[in-house]
């Protein structure tokens, strides 16, 4: 029910609203025809109408091809942004059918793209594993694209069909002769669904196309820009993507990317099968602290896991724990190693295929399939066990590394129980520095990480005490990457962060014990404010990722310049910014660059960078947890050349920091 217009009712002098009253009947009940629903609710098929849906319709797109590759009756996918930002995909594969739906009486190629939860997926002999399975993802992306056309190239023609908004403005027709079979699709989003933006970002593209063609070895995909709005001087971009290796090619290219050295040169891969299921793993260890896991059902990058992590992880362990005990690596009266012990330093990537694969929704973000736990526990148990005893160098390199993560949990153990008692971890006494705020309620109250004493003292000064809390920092503090557990809970740096968040860290992280709900990192506009920025949200993906996930972490965004002449003053944020209020005042101005918060008085910091009224802030979201792990790894690891490589290739896209 569409939530009522509300109207102001005056009653003894005071002005109330209150919803209009009207009586709740047959004629309140909408029933919305075709694909009136998609375009009503997009967010509820496509997740969100910003950026990260827009390019979900690409994926949607590329995804029913890739269902007719994993049919085996295609082996190349062309993507292409054109001018406009259209997007254009065509494939190799059979072709949607043309012919007639005896049930609704249009071409099939029509239903599919304008009925929902219509497809060739629902238990017929089209496809027995595909990623595709409500039946949506075409008719969703018709319903949203201003306009699109589809050329279906079959029995020797091809046939073509225009839709504008979701409904077809044209009838199916033949157009010409065909000397191949597959489908073009060519779409236009609709600015006025996607009213943030309709500008496709190629770099977007190419990660997910490039992970699709790791997934299916051999499968080649080609994404070309043609938008022609290359800088002078610069050829389109083209990209080609076909990896023969399959996920183990897609491991090795993790590490790599990450700058990462690996215990063992070839990845171990293994892989099993039962009925019209299949199961395959590729892993490596590395020399770093961190596990990165992607798991896939059908293609699908199943974000939260689901019933196939869950056989990985119990299995990994018990594999590691029989063979530490079985060639006596383990001592009698050791404990066993932990799953996070084993998974130190590996980097892995599962993928399952199966028929009616069970999402828990349209996302398909955490697979449900019961059978697929024990498919993948009994690989791991059997062909893994298999691998390290005819491996026995590789297996006894892997299986130190988890020693010596064991050893390292233990002693953070120690430690944290040792910081418990010195300052509190457990909630029972709050950092010395921490200026706390009066409300109870966490949902009403933030904390600002602030950089150095001086700001710190400012920002106390300038707060509103009853809901916002002051934590100052000094000093740059434990680059986490390169540290394992036990030496970050007894950094000095860290540990009045983790006490004045209440949640603890690893093992002890709590969500529910989170004492503010906003968490604001205030530091520097330069390059030393960067690095604590970078320092600090390294330290919260790494130990207390939920706080990402969950969207209470923030980046305060203070002005850089204050613009003065005669009585007038305004802040500007940006160089453009600056230019535009000094152009307005008439020039010749008195422009103030604040180099550090520190040069702010209590009373500018707050009503810049910490009054909700007219504050600015950046909320730290996790899009793509692969391109974070690989920032993180490359910038913050022990290599030098590749931070020098991304911060070369990606400082033009830099902008108001004092290098």
């Amino acid at each position: 029910m569409e939530e009522q217009e509300l109207q102001s009712v005056v009653l003894d002098g005071t002005e109330l609203d209150t919803a209009v009253t009207e009586k709740y009947d047959e004629s309140q009940i909408q029933v919305l025809d075709g694909l009136e629903a998609v375009r009503k609710r997009p967010g509820m098929y496509i997740g969100s109408t910003g950026p990260r849906g827009l390019h979900h319709l690409v994926y949607e797109i590329v995804d029913n091809s890739i269902d007719e590759a994993l049919a085996g009756v295609c082996t190349e996918i062309n993507v292409q942004i054109l001018p406009g930002d259209v997007i254009s995909v065509r494939d190799n594969g059979r072709g949607i059918p043309v012919g007639m739906n005896e049930k609704l009486g249009l071409p099939s190629v029509t239903v599919v793209l304008t009925v929902l939860h219509a497809g060739g997926k629902f238990g017929g002999s089209g496809y027995k594993v595909s990623g595709g399975l409500h039946g949506v993802g075409s008719s969703v992306v018709n319903a949203l694209s201003e306009w699109l056309e589809v050329e279906v190239s079959v029995e020797g023609k091809i046939h073509r069909q225009r839709f504008v908004r979701g409904d077809a403005v044209t009838e199916l027709e033949i157009v010409g002769a065909a000397d191949k079979t597959g489908t073009l699709i060519r779409f236009k989003p609709d600015p006025g669904v996607f009213t943030e933006t309709t500008r496709f970002e190629f770099e977007t593209l190419e990660r997910r196309l490039r992970e699709s063609a790791f997934l299916n070895a051999g499968l080649r995909i080609t994404l070309e820009d043609l938008r022609g709005d290359a800088p002078e001087g610069e050829e389109p971009q083209i990209r080609v993507f076909c990896y023969e290796g399959g996920i183990s090619s897609f491991v090795e290219y993790l590490d790599k990317t990450r700058a990462l050295t690996p215990l063992h040169e070839t990845p171990i891969h293994l892989s099993a099968t039962s009925g019209d299921s299949a199961a395959e793993l590729a892993i490596q260890y590395n020399d770093s602290y961190n596990e990165l896991l992607l798991s896939f059902a059908n293609n699908v990058h199943t974000v939260d896991g689901g019933t196939h992590e869950t056989g990985l992880k119990s299995a990994l362990t018990r594999v590691f724990n029989d063979y530490g005990r079985k060639f006596k690596l383990l001592k009698d009266n050791d404990k066993n190693l932990s799953g996070d012990d084993v998974r130190e330093g590996m980097t892995a990537v599962l993928s399952v295929k199966l028929t009616d694969a069970q999402f828990e929704s349209q996302t398909k973000a955490r697979l449900g399939n019961t059978s697929m736990t024990p498919l993948v526990s009994s690989l791991v148990s059997e062909k893994l066990t298999a691998y390290f005893e005819e491996n026995p160098a590789v297996a006894r390199a892997i299986f130190a590394k988890a020693l010596d993560a064991s050893r390292a949990r233990e002693a953070a153990r120690r430690a944290r129980d040792l910081a418990r008692k010195k300052s509190g971890v457990d909630g029972a006494s709050l950092p010395g520095k921490l200026a706390d705020c009066t409300e109870k309620d966490a949902e009403k109250t933030e904390i600002y990480i602030v950089e150095g004493d001086s700001a710190g003292g400012s920002a106390k000064q300038g707060r509103d005490p009853r809901y916002q809390a002051i934590l100052p920092l000094w000093g740059k503090m434990l680059n986490v990457e390169k540290a394992r557990l036990d030496k970050v809970i007894g950094n000095e740096k860290l540990i009045p962060v983790v006490t004045a968040l209440g949640t603890g860290i690893d093992e002890d992280f709590d969500l529910n014990r989170l004492r503010y709900n906003k968490i604001v990192i205030m530091a520097d506009a330069d390059v030393d404010g960067a690095h604590i920025r970078t320092l600090l949200l390294t330290f919260f993906f790494r130990y207390m990722r939920p706080l990402i996930d969950a969207g209470h972490i923030y980046i305060a965004q203070p002005p850089l310049f204050k613009i003065s002449k005669g009585k007038r003053s305004f802040y500007a944020f940006t160089d453009d910014e600056r230019d535009a209020y000094t152009a307005e005042l008439g020039g010749e101005c008195d422009i103030q660059r604040y180099k550090g918060l520190g040069e702010m008085d209590a009373e500018q910091l707050w009503e810049t960078t910490m009054d909700p009224a007219f504050r600015t802030m950046l909320r730290v979201t996790l899009e793509d947890a692969i391109e974070a792990d690989e920032t993180f790894s490359i910038l913050m690891g022990d290599k030098v050349e590749p931070r020098r490589e991304f911060i070369e290739a990606n400082a033009k896209k830099v902008s108001n920091l004092d290098i």
